[in-house]
Order: C-alpha cells, then structure tokens, then sequence
C-alpha cells in the first residue's frame, strides 16, 4: 500500500539538479506532485556540457509542456560527417532527414540557455522546492517512504526530509548510487578527450571558417570532432572542439590555455570570438547494474554513463525521468500497484545499454590514433565493406504486449509515430490535439468491437481514429505528413495501443488481433493493479 502524501515531506525527492532533474521536476509537478530538490552546488551550472537532443525527446518536451523552451533552443541538425585524415568521407548520418517523430532527427542545443530556461519555470512551479549547497549524506527506505539525510554546505547543520520515492540523479559520482551499493558494468569504452567551447563572432559562421558543420575528422594524427555548440540567449553562435588525447601526452598537459590555443590555431583564431571553457574528459561506458532499489531510482548519468558520439548522453537520462514520471503518477495516484515500477530497469537498462554500444562503434571509428590501423579502417569504409552502426534500439522488455509464451509481440516497443496533423479546421503538432495517456491509434474507418471499446472506457484509453488528411472527417485526426499512415502500412497495422511515454504497447492488423491485443493489456493491468474506472 502507498503511503499518503500527507505523511512525508514531498511527493518525491531529487538529488541533484542538472538537465534530467529539472526536467524530471517539471514532468512529476505537471502531473500534481510535491517534489524537493537538493543540490550540493550553490547555483545551476553555468557552462556547455550536452549539445543535443533528438526527435524523441523534443516531443517528449512539447509533450510535457516545454514546447516553448523547445524551440526557443533548438535548431535542426546538419548531415554528421565522418572523414578520414584526406578529407574523404567515410561515414554519413543524415540528422536532418525526417523522423518517426515529424522532425529532423536531431536538434543542436546550448545546454546553458537550455537549463536557464527550464530552472525558471522550476524555481515558479508551485509544489517544487529547491535548496541549493544542499549535499545528500546519507539514504534509506522504509515500507512506506524513504528518508534523504540533507548537509547544509555552508553551516553544517544536518536535517532529515522524507518522500514516497528518491530519484538520484547526481550525475557520474552519484553518492546515491554509491550508498545503496549498485555496481556498475563497463562495456571496455575509455578514451580521454579536451573539449572546447567556443562562441563566435556575431556572422561567422562555419563556412567561413572553412569546417564542416557537424562531423569528425578521423585523422590518427589528431582524432577530432566539430560540431555545433547551440545559440547563446544573446544570439552568439557557438561551436564545440574536442581533440583526442594522444597515448604520448597527459591530461594536465591537454589541459593547459596554450595546449588549447596549439589545437585550435588549425581551425580558428582568437579574434573570431570567445573561448568559453575546456576541460579533458575521460568518455567511458558504465551502466548501473540495476536502476532500483525499492523506493530509490537513478537517472541519467547515475545510472549510465557512454561515449558522446551518438549525442545521447543527455537525451538518454531525459527518457530515464520520462518513463519513470507515468509510472510513478499511476502509483502514487493508487491507480497501479508499486510493480509497475519494477517495469523501470528492464525497460531502460537494455535500452540505454544497446545506445551506449553504437557511441563505442562510432568511437571505435575515430578513436584510432595508429596510423596502419586507420589505413585499414579508411580501405574498410571507403571501399564499402565496413560494417554500418546498428538501428537505433526499441524498448525489448517491460509493460509490453507478449504472446502466450510470453515473449515480446512486433510491433511492441517500437517508439510510436508524431507529427503535424489537421483536426477541426486546424494544423497543429499531434500531442496538442492527443493529451498524454494510453491511446489506441485506429487507421481510417477501423472500428473496435463494443466489447473492445467497452474494455477502452473502462481502461480510460483514448481512441483515436487517424486518417489520410484528404478524406478526414471532423471527428478524425488527419494525417498531414502522412507519419501515421506509413508507420501502420510498413506493419500492416489497422491498430496500435500507445503508452503514455510513447512506446507502443502493441498492435494488431484485424479486428481479431485488437481483440488479443486489448486483453493482453487487461492481462498485465491486473499484474499490476491498475485500477479501472467505475
């Protein structure tokens, strides 16, 4: 049984505040929770760190009422480029095509203005309280709540808090991690990098500094990657640098303003803009060995670390709070039962794990610096016979329809399709017309059976009938882009059941599959508890 809210102090508790728990804070407080956010720093961190933010999650932010800080942020990402020491392009991912998700596949961010923007609307949502030079000592858990031991930083003083849940989400080092003794799995990914931001000057623009707009320049003699580094709130355009650290050379020394200025003299000069920061990194690949325990969740790097040539370090750990913040609102709401969030690492896990295995393909490809070893590559690639980076993963686990053997039924886990639609005279995206919950998409005139729409009422899943912008009625929702009906025709879908996160729960390509479909559902509902409506 969940405890009451009004027996602890917040709904949930945060550690930590970087990008993940401020979106994390907005996510649970738009669904009318309490949360306390505790960060050991004494003010948001004001420097580059994550550059991107794909399709998914620019949905999940319109979704969950950022749209605003969205496209004020983001701009459309260019072809990413791979070329070898010659210039001669070995590998090309097309970021600007289209998306399942209506847009460009990836958006370039300045994580600075990102996190301003969101850190208002925090420090204005009723419900969230924040207290900066506030260190997490110490975490425990009871049946019924777990208790957070806060350190002032600046007095020392000690002071207990209490929540139904804990979310960690304290970054690499995570203390919470640490004291509830997860472990972690490194995939073998470790390579020391300098990265360099750089705001240009007011009109420079990549072309005329000669460079390419996003790409990375695998030369075994200076592993390199150049790629946007988002616009400042002041207009400034800003680019990123990272050098690969060479096995003769030292972190200290990588670090160093002239080491920065001897790498950069190849690219640009002082006097086109500021340099705003470098730092070496080391990128590795670590995943937490489970991302639960009892009422205490990770998220974000806390519970996964990778390499950044995917740009999904950020966007992996927003998918983290996005597939916790439903599944906590059904438990705390007493509408599921806390099984549900068992659901959370088999989910997540594999799914981030088979992320952080295609950033250490890609790395593999420019983190060589031998020269007789890069030959080989550049003849692999160019000659046609290298191997391509795997598709992006689906979920394979988890609240999932499965056949009667229990395994995961197609096109399960599959991440649904989005884009702009027309209802009743208007072109809007489709989450503006859809709110966020179980929907059933149905393709056209296809109808449930009453039983089935009977089980739809009960299980308060939205129906809603997608069709070909031409011959939508007015209780239809038409398909503009055409999204929806590609997605369902390339499956032979008359039907797919969508979850609050947008994963399909399944789907079905007959009234007979629907019907299977529909039970299943009521299959795991009754796993889980979920309360049905009266």
């Amino acid at each position: 049984m969940s405890v009451s809210s009004k027996n602890v102090d917040y709904d949930v508790v945060q550690i930590g505040y970087g990008p993940v728990s401020k979106a994390s804070a907005l996510f649970l407080n738009r669904l009318g929770w309490s949360v306390g956010i505790f960060e050991r720093f004494a003010d948001v961190y004001p420097l580059p760190r994550a550059v991107c933010i794909d399709h998914e999650l620019y949905r999940v932010l319109h979704a969950a009422g950022l749209g605003d800080v969205a496209k004020s942020v983001c701009t459309d990402a260019p072809v990413y480029r791979w070329f070898n020491a010659d210039w001669k392009e070995l590998l090309a991912i097309d970021w600007s095509a289209g998306s399942v998700s209506g847009g460009a596949e990836v958006t370039f961010i300045h994580q600075p203005t990102f996190e301003r923007a969101m850190d208002t609307q925090v420090k204005n949502a009723p419900g969230v309280d924040l207290t900066f030079n506030a260190e997490c000592v110490g975490v425990r858990q009871t049946d019924d709540y777990a208790v957070v031991t806060i350190k002032d930083a600046k007095t020392g003083e000690i002071r207990e808090v209490t929540a139904r849940y804990v979310l960690g989400i304290d970054g690499a080092n995570s203390f919470v991690r640490e004291n509830l003794g997860i472990g972690r799995s490194d995939l073998g990914f470790e390579a020391d990098w300098l990265v360099i931001d750089f705001a240009l000057n007011n009109g420079l623009t990549a072309r005329d500094l000669g460079i390419p707009e996003a790409g990375q320049y695998a030369n075994p003699e200076r592993p390199t990657t150049i790629v946007p580094g988002g616009i400042e709130a002041d207009g400034r355009v800003c680019r990123r640098w990272e050098f690969m650290r060479l096995p003769h050379e030292t972190r200290e020394e990588m670090n160093k303003e002239e080491k920065v200025w001897e790498l950069l003299g190849d690219w640009i000069k002082p006097d086109q803009g500021e340099l705003v920061r470098h730092t070496v990194y080391t990128f590795r690949s670590l995943v937490a060995d489970t991302f639960q325990k009892g009422r205490i969740f990770l998220a974000g790097d806390a519970a996964h670390v990778m390499p950044p040539f995917m740009g999904q370090g950020m966007c992996a750990g927003l998918r983290d709070a996005w597939n916790l913040a439903w599944k906590l609102d059904l438990v705390m709401s007493g509408k599921a039962d806390a099984s549900l969030l068992e659901t959370y690492t088999p989910e997540r896990a594999p799914h981030v794990t088979d992320i952080i295995k295609i950033s250490m393909f890609l790395g593999s490809i420019i983190c060589m610096p031998d020269k007789a070893e890069a030959a080989k590559r550049d003849e692999m690639f160019l000659g046609g016979n290298a191997p391509r980076p795997a598709p992006f993963p689906i979920l394979t686990d988890g609240m999932l329809q499965r056949d009667k053997s229990g395994v995961v039924v197609a096109p399960a886990g599959e991440l649904s399709p989005h884009g702009a639609v027309r209802h009743q005279g208007k072109t809007e995206r489709y989450d503006s017309f859809v709110p966020v919950g179980f929907t059933l998409v149905l393709n056209g005139d296809f109808k449930p059976s009453e039983v089935d729409a009977a089980i739809c009422a009960r299980r308060e899943i939205q129906i809603v009938n997608v069709a070909d912008r031409r011959t939508a009625t007015d209780n239809q929702i038409g398909d503009t882009q055409g999204q929806f009906g590609r997605f369902m025709d390339e499956r032979n879908l008359q039907a797919m059941l969508v979850r609050p996160d947008f994963y399909l729960f399944g789907g079905a390509s007959d009234a007979a599959g629907l019907s299977a479909l529909l039970m299943e559902f009521e299959r795991q509902c009754h796993v889980h508890h979920l309360v049905a409506a009266e």
